[in-house]
C-alpha cells in the first residue's frame, strides 16, 4: 500500500511538472480508478494535458473516447483527428484504428484504398488486428487486387501471435481449402487455438468438428462442451444446437427444461436485436 501510495505521489508530481507521460498515466488512472478514487472528467483533462504536448497513446485514447462518445459528445471528425496525429506518429493503433475508420466508412467518407495504407503501416509494426485486416482485404480482393496467398500470409502472422480471431479464420481457411491446401490437422489445431481463448465462433467450430467427427474422432460430449462454453457467451446457434442435443439426450442426459430454456433465451436475443434495430 505505502508503495502505490509512493508511486501516485511520483506520477502526480511529474504530471505537475508537465511530464507528458505522468499525464497521461494519472489520466488513466482517474479514469479508470486505478489507485485512486475514479473521476472520469478528471482523468480526461490530465489526458488532454498529455496530447497537448503531442503524445501519441493519449491521442489514441482521446480519439477512442470521441469515437464512442465516452464522457463526450460523439464526435467521428474529432476521433480521426486525433488518431491521424497519432498515427502519423507512427503509433500503430491509431494507424490500425485509422484504417478501420476509412476502409468501413466509419464516421467517414468510405477510402478502402487510405484504409488500406494505414492498415498496411501498422502491420508492419506488428498489429495484430490490422493484419487480419490487411489479410481480409487481400483475400477478398477489397480495394486491391486479390493475393490469396499475401492474404494467407498476413492472417497467419496475426493468428501466430495469438490473435484468436485471426486463428479462427485461418482455421476456417484450412478447414475448407480457402486459399490454402485443405488439411484438417491445421484447421483443427488453429480454431482450438482460439476456442481455448474463449472466441465463441471457434468454440461452436470446434464442437461441430466434434459433433460430426470432421477431422477428429467423433466425440459428442465434447461437442456438447465446447457448445456450452459458445453459449454462456450468448451465441445463438451454439444456444440452438445445444438445446436439440438435450431435448434428444445426444452428449449430454436428456432435459426437456434446459432446452426450453436455451431456445428461451435464443428468442430473448432475437426480441432485444429486434427492438434494437427498431430503435436504430
Amino acid at each position: 500500500m505505502k508503495n502505490e501510495t509512493t508511486k501516485l505521489m511520483q506520477v502526480v508530481k511529474q504530471a505537475k511538472l508537465g511530464d507528458a507521460e505522468a499525464q497521461f498515466l494519472l489520466g488513466l488512472m482517474y479514469s479508470d480508478g486505478e489507485g485512486v478514487a475514479q473521476d472520469v472528467a478528471l482523468g480526461r483533462m490530465w489526458i488532454e494535458k498529455a496530447v497537448e504536448q503531442g503524445h501519441a497513446k493519449a491521442q489514441v485514447v482521446l480519439g477512442w473516447m470521441y469515437h464512442e462518445g465516452l464522457e463526450v459528445a460523439q464526435d467521428f471528425a474529432l476521433a480521426c483527428m486525433w488518431f491521424e496525429k497519432a498515427a502519423e506518429q507512427g503509433q500503430r493503433d491509431a494507424q490500425f484504428l485509422l484504417g478501420w475508420m476509412y476502409s468501413d466508412g466509419d464516421g467517414v467518407a468510405q477510402d478502402v484504398a487510405l484504409g488500406r495504407m494505414w492498415f498496411e503501416k501498422a502491420a508492419e509494426q506488428g498489429n495484430a488486428k490490422a493484419q487480419l485486416s490487411l489479410g481480409m482485404l487481400y483475400l477478398e480482393g477489397c480495394g486491391v487486387a486479390q493475393d490469396v496467398a499475401l492474404g494467407r500470409m498476413w492472417i497467419e502472422k496475426a493468428a501466430e501471435q495469438g490473435y484468436a480471431e485471426a486463428q479462427c479464420n485461418l482455421g476456417w481457411m484450412y478447414g475448407n481449402g480457402g486459399g490454402v491446401a485443405q488439411d484438417a490437422a491445421l484447421a483443427r489445431m488453429w480454431i482450438e487455438k482460439a476456442a481455448e481463448q474463449g472466441h465463441a465462433k471457434a468454440q461452436v467450430m470446434l464442437g461441430l468438428m466434434y459433433y460430426t467427427g470432421d477431422g477428429v474422432a467423433q466425440d459428442v460430449a465434447l461437442a456438447c462442451m465446447w457448445f456450452e462454453k459458445a453459449a454462456e457467451q450468448g451465441d445463438n446457434t451454439a444456444q440452438q444446437l445445444l438445446s436439440e442435443m438435450y431435448r434428444n439426450g445426444e452428449g449430454v442426459a436428456k432435459n426437456a427444461a434446459m432446452a426450453k430454456m436455451l431456445i428461451w433465451q435464443l428468442h430473448q436475443c432475437h426480441n432485444t436485436t429486434a427492438a434494437q434495430q427498431q430503435a436504430a
